[in-house]
């Protein structure tokens, strides 16, 4: 599964808005738009953050494993 699969399941999981999620990553709702719709990666620094928010691993986030934790 691609980042931009995960980003958006784990949000829907959660009942999250994109906005919210972009305010709590602290990056920009056009960017977060962007990754979930897999129009950009995100830097290294936000995967991690990604991963912390939604309390998984960043191996997880980016499909390179399917457990979560």
């Amino acid at each position: 599964m691609k980042l931009s699969e995960r980003l958006k399941e784990l949000r829907k999981e959660k009942n999250l808005r994109q906005e919210q999620v972009a305010v709590a990553l602290d990056i920009s709702m056009s960017a977060y738009c962007n990754y979930e719709q897999g129009k950009r990666e995100p830097t290294a620094c936000v995967i991690v953050r990604m991963a912390d928010y939604y309390d998984v691993t960043t191996d997880y986030l980016l499909g390179r494993s399917d457990t979560r934790k």
